[in-house]
């Protein structure tokens, strides 16, 4: 055996095994990555009560940004949010909206295996002096119904992630068909604690399993609503509520990025 051919045959095993090692890398890599399933439970700001195409929600957004985010994988998603709708018509006991959303998530478990997750905003309806079911909601009250949906999913979905988000600003001059002002925005910021109390409770009985979400974009739309939110007339004059396609995209991305934080610790 020549010197020229023994060393020809170093370089060639040498390119097969980092050839080989590459592969293994990438399959490993690959495997690496999430595949989420999101189903988004809330109101109207969750639905796109502003924006008026889908792809302008926040959900949407929310997912654009998991996308560009190392280690996802297959993503898709569920909107179920609802115009009006408070904890109270989210009960598993009340209707078709809990059966709808748990629908929802069995459809995308059956076309994409991966990681269940429901992501919950909701409080806004829940606060309003008067129009909402259940309005006003108390803290006591919406830790409770809270607790319900949740204790169902958890039950129904044995695995799954729970994320809540606190709840969005909105002027305490807000009164459409529905009756906000400052006493409700004043009960708002009242089931923040209450949030608090429910994951802390949690995290003993299902641990690793419910997240704490976004809770900035509250501030920000108190700073920034002016540019940020749909100028609506009410009852009570302008008043700010539904973020307008700017500012779904910015919820989005906080949602995005509470999200994103939960799959990275798990």
């Amino acid at each position: 055996m020549s010197q020229t051919f023994f060393v020809r045959l170093v370089i060639l095993l040498t390119l097969l095994t980092s050839i080989s090692a590459f592969r293994l890398l990438a399959k490993n890599k690959d495997k690496q990555k999430k595949n989420l399933n999101i189903v988004f439970i809330g109101d109207s700001i969750t639905e796109g009560g502003g924006p008026e195409k889908p792809e302008d929600s926040a959900p949407f957004h929310a997912i654009n940004y998991l996308k560009k985010q190392s280690g996802t994988g297959i993503i898709r998603f569920s909107n179920q949010g609802h115009s009006g709708f408070t904890t109270v018509d989210f009960l598993p006991s009340q209707g078709n909206t809990f059966i709808d959303a748990e629908k929802a998530a069995d459809s995308l478990q059956k076309v994409n295996a991966g990681t269940l997750i429901f992501s919950i905003m909701l409080g806004t309806n829940d606060s309003a002096e008067e129009g909402p079911l259940g309005s006003p909601v108390s803290p006591a009250e919406y830790r409770k119904n809270l607790t319900t949906i949740m204790d169902k999913l958890l039950n129904d979905f044995p695995g799954c992630h729970i994320i809540l988000h606190h709840a969005t600003w909105y002027s305490p001059t807000t009164y459409n068909s529905s009756r906000y002002l400052a006493s409700g925005l004043k009960r708002l910021q009242s089931y923040f604690p209450e949030i608090t109390a429910i994951i802390k409770t949690y995290r003993q009985t299902h641990p690793g399993q419910v997240f704490t979400g976004d809770t900035k974009a509250f501030d920000f739309f108190r700073t920034n609503h002016k540019s940020y939110c749909i100028t609506e007339h009410g009852q009570r004059g302008i008043f700010y509520l539904h973020p307008n396609t700017k500012g779904a995209k910015a919820l989005g991305n906080f949602w995005g990025k509470a999200i994103y934080q939960t799959i990275t610790l798990n």
